[in-house]
């Protein structure tokens, strides 16, 4: 089979290409295309995974190219995982909120906004050139806003793109591990939109066993999301929302941490990934590419979310807590279970259909999908509480601001996504982002309609 990952020279790209190995079931994975538009990213990539390949037989072959529709023929399976703008464009997005005194993540609140409002013309051709270059392709998007960029894929390629993120299955591990049981054998129970759902119940052997947990103070803030969250804020809840939701929960704390910090996260990838690929570049064959991709992964995983940590006063990361769902472990069960048509249960972003009454059939919502040869169905699940209906249909209704406005050029449509958003509470706050964004990123001057 042959797999194209779009945006080939991500940092992330080694994770993937290193389960591609341990495959060797028949009909896996035996050519891997990396596509990028940068020549020299795609170069430090290719280096880690030969690396990684080395001694391993019959590992899949990897070719790079910087023309995308010469990566497109011919594939079973894209995953898309590009970064329009780049992570400048991240720590842009950071800025401009953060002057604005409102949170600028890179897919939750003002940010999320400019991301989607900058990527979603990019993943909208992507889809067309699919549609055109490999119809019986899968894509399985990894580009964040995850959700929204599905969403936007699946107006042109319908079901045949499917979303996934690794913060649900992630929480059901950790959560899984502390009730006793086997991540790997445990149901998980996950309502929502991407980065922003709530786990209801874990099943272990049949039995839920969330009220335990919930019961157990102790036991409760013992655990990432425990300890992000507080138990008291939890056993309120009555469940465990994903941690992107501290940005909802804890706003002001959030962003007065972001506004104290020396630098934002996107800057600190962004100079962190710089003296990585300047590394490779600069020392040429005497580097070892997978020693120095390794040591920069590990130092990006103990900073994750570190700034919530900050504000949420729990200190570094637990070490049982640096493992994450492992998204490239989701998208190649995902894979396998199309191509060989292994049954298997996951949690993905997929069109809602008549899951979640509160939103239309064509909404992407993330959920368990029982997943086939025909692709990803979503699970009938219990409806969310009124709070979570709540603050699920305004944000949906700001990405279908945002999908609009992308199709439009709409100036007006795009001022009006952000306004909308809970977490910027003006509508003058919502005009000058939008200046502020068109000043940094030029790709945003097609929004110029009134």
């Amino acid at each position: 089979m042959k797999l194209v990952i779009l945006g080939g020279g991500g940092f992330r790209v080694p994770l993937v290409y290193g389960a591609l190995l341990g495959d060797h079931a028949e009909g896996r994975v035996t050519e891997v295309v990396l596509h990028d538009l940068d020549a020299g990213r795609l170069g430090a990539v290719a280096r880690v995974l030969a690396e990684q390949a080395a001694g391993v037989q019959d590992a899949p072959t990897v070719t790079a190219t910087t023309d995308l529709d010469e990566a497109l023929r011919g594939a079973d399976f894209v995953f898309s995982a590009i970064r329009v703008g780049g992570l400048e464009g991240r720590a842009a997005d950071e800025r401009v909120a953060l002057a604005e005194g409102v949170l600028g993540q890179e897919t939750v609140g003002a940010g999320g906004i400019a991301y989607g409002l900058r990527t979603v013309p990019v993943a909208v051709d992507i889809a067309r050139r699919v549609r055109e270059l490999a119809p019986d392709a899968w894509v399985i998007n990894f580009t964040n806003p995850a959700g929204l960029v599905t969403e936007a894929m699946s107006r042109h390629i319908g079901d045949r793109v499917i979303g996934i993120c690794d913060s649900p299955v992630g929480l059901g591990r950790r959560v899984a591990r502390m009730l006793g049981g086997d991540p790997d054998e445990a149901y998980i129970d996950y309502v929502g939109l991407n980065h922003l759902g709530w786990l209801r119940g874990l099943r272990i052997g049949g039995r839920d066993e969330l009220p335990r947990l919930m019961a157990d103070s102790e036991m409760l803030g013992s655990f990432e999301e425990g300890r992000l969250f507080g138990p008291e804020w939890l056993q309120s809840l009555g469940s465990i929302p994903n941690e992107y939701l501290h940005y909802y929960y804890f706003n002001r704390e959030a962003v007065r941490a972001y506004q104290e910090a020396e630098q934002t996260r996107g800057a600190f990838l962004r100079d962190q990934q710089a003296r990585f690929y300047d590394e490779l570049k600069g020392n040429g064959a005497s580097t070892s590419a997978l020693r120095a991709w390794d040591e920069t992964r590990a130092e990006r995983e103990a900073t994750y979310m570190s700034e919530n940590r900050e504000a949420a006063g729990v200190g570094e990361r637990a070490a049982e807590d640096l493992e994450s769902g492992g998204y490239e472990k989701v998208a190649l069960a995902l894979m396998r279970a199309i191509a060989r048509d292994e049954r298997t249960t996951l949690i993905l972003n997929v069109r809602n259909r008549t899951t979640l009454s509160a939103l239309d059939a064509e909404a992407v919502i993330e959920v368990p999908c029982s997943v086939d040869a025909n692709g990803a169905h979503p699970l009938a699940t219990d409806p969310l509480p009124g709070h979570a209906t709540g603050l699920v249909c305004a944000v949906k209704a700001v990405e279908r601001e945002v999908l609009s406005a992308a199709e439009s050029g709409s100036r007006a449509t795009a001022v009006k996504a952000f306004a909308l958003h809970p977490l910027v509470d003006s509508v003058a706050v919502a005009r000058r982002l939008l200046d502020g964004y068109r000043e940094a990123h030029p790709g945003l001057g097609y929004l110029d309609r009134a």
